[in-house]
């Protein structure tokens, strides 16, 4: 690879299908999703194969809607244990208001220096460009997002942020912006920015991480990681702020454990992280480390808007596990920087439109097969189908209309022919009528039927409907079975 830097591409929901066409005009991009997807999906099924899968996914869903038709009571729990137990709570309701919040709490430490945990919800409010702003450097600790980071780029994963990139790019990242050596010694590498990283970590005036599950019962954070750079970002520096959107509360602590087997084994394969960390509270009297102050800010960014709607209420059960964007044909091929948002895959084409707003990101509902395979992963189980289905009808007008944006409207043509088709579809006599009619008359069909026969031979209808083979077909049975009695008659 030359020593030039990449040249750094922004990416927008308003132009997914021109972004995917130039996604499946690279090989490289293709390759790499392809093959990291075929062992993430791999590892997924055998990680499993001594469990009951479905009864485990049906327990995490029932977990998690329990949770979500108790959300304002265990809001006001976890707020009250948290406090109870030193823990400083925030509300936030959206992310310029959660990014504010964290800026106060740095300029109140006279900060000027941050460590960063993983976390999707920090991404979503876009934290990092306004600390910046504000004079505060922020510095990711994950790898992955580290490597985004440097690269001037947005994860292309809710797991894994850098699975975009493979070796020798991420060596040339790390040259150009590092210095180390050019190499495909993978040890070598991660050894070299985990010696970067911890100077910063000790240096580090505030660390902010994510949330995984926030516990009402007993105000506990808990966090979910493998490189141990959560356990530095939320110990070392003196000051943690932990940031989360409000549907990540659970009921109990006993409701932590079914949740984590499933996160685990569908987000990587793995039976266990490498760590799990539960934050209660600050620093206590004769402890030796942990942070002197522990902040959460709870953001709500469009949650509540949700809350309200019994359908789209699934959407908050996620546990940013990743399966559907693994199992998904189109982000697999496409990647997760085509959908120009925080959420990619699947669970970014349901989220992102409460979120943004329909009228930015009708696109990404029709960013599907709906060949299933997203729902039939889910560990638990949201209906990702049927709500992408959803949010494709309420895009041209049609459906309940809660998501913001929403009301493109049809054409009258196109609205017109729909309802003649719903008509006839719903009247047996007049639909036999009609194929018969069409069948007959197949060849007048015209070959072009708008954008769609861009790309598509335009379909005839059958000369013989299905109706009539399968009478044909019991006909010509009855019939055989007719004569072979009279033989045997005679």
């Amino acid at each position: 690879m030359s020593g030039q830097n990449p040249v750094v591409q922004t990416y927008s929901p308003r132009e997914f299908h021109r972004q995917a066409h130039d996604a499946l005009g690279n090989p490289q991009i293709r390759a790499n999703f392809r093959k990291a997807m075929d062992g993430l999906m791999a590892k997924r099924s055998e990680s499993f194969d001594d469990w009951d899968l479905e009864t485990l996914r049906e327990l995490g869903a029932n977990i998690r809607l329990r949770a979500l038709a108790k959300l304002p009571d265990l809001l006001e729990r976890l707020e009250a244990n948290c406090e109870a137990n030193g823990i400083k709570v925030h509300w936030a309701e959206d992310g310029e208001q959660a990014c504010r919040i964290i800026r106060e709490i740095c300029e109140s430490h006279d900060a000027r220096s941050v460590i960063k945990g993983k976390s999707m919800v920090s991404e979503e409010m876009h934290l990092n460009a306004h600390l910046e702003e504000a004079g505060i450097e922020a510095l990711e600790s994950d790898l992955g997002e580290y490597l985004v980071q440097l690269n001037q780029q947005t994860p292309s994963h809710i797991i894994m942020p850098a699975i975009h990139l493979n070796t020798d790019e991420i060596s040339e990242i790390l040259h150009d912006k590092t210095g180390t050596e050019r190499t495909r010694d993978v040890d070598y590498m991660t050894a070299a920015a985990r010696a970067q990283l911890r100077e910063r970590f000790m240096a580090a005036d505030v660390g902010v991480s994510g949330v995984n599950f926030a516990v009402a019962e007993t105000g506990t954070l808990c966090l979910v990681e493998n490189e141990g750079n959560g356990r530095m970002t939320t110990t070392v520096p003196p000051v943690h702020v932990a940031v989360t959107g409000i549907e990540k509360v659970v009921e109990h602590l006993r409701d932590v454990p079914p949740l984590y087997s499933l996160l685990t084994r569908s987000a990587t394969g793995q039976h266990v992280t490498t760590y799990f960390n539960m934050i209660s509270s600050p620093r206590k009297d004769g402890e030796h480390d942990g942070p002197r102050e522990v902040h959460l800010v709870l953001v709500d960014s469009g949650r509540s808007r949700i809350y309200q709607d019994d359908e789209l209420l699934d959407t908050l059960r996620c546990i940013r596990c990743g399966a559907c964007m693994n199992h998904c044909p189109v982000y697999t091929r496409v990647g997760g920087h085509t959908y120009g948002t925080t959420y990619p895959g699947p669970i970014g084409s349901i989220l992102s439109p409460h979120l943004m707003g329909l009228d930015d990101t009708k696109d990404l509902p029709t960013a599907s097969s709906l060949c299933g395979a997203c729902g039939e992963v889910c560990p638990v189980k949201i209906p990702i189908p049927d709500l992408l289905v959803r949010l494709r009808r309420e895009s041209v007008g049609e459906g309940r209309g809660n998501v913001a944006g929403a009301g493109v409207k049809r054409t009258r043509k196109e609205a017109a022919a729909w309802k003649g088709f719903q008509w006839l579809a719903t009247h047996p006599f007049a639909w036999r009528a009609g194929t018969s009619v069409a069948g007959k008359l197949r060849a007048l069909t015209p070959g072009k039927l708008g954008a769609w026969t861009d790309y598509r031979t335009a379909p005839k209808p059958a000369g013989t409907t299905l109706h009539a083979l399968v009478k044909r077909h019991q006909a010509n049975r009855s019939e055989q079975a007719g004569k072979s009695h009279e033989e045997e008659r005679r």
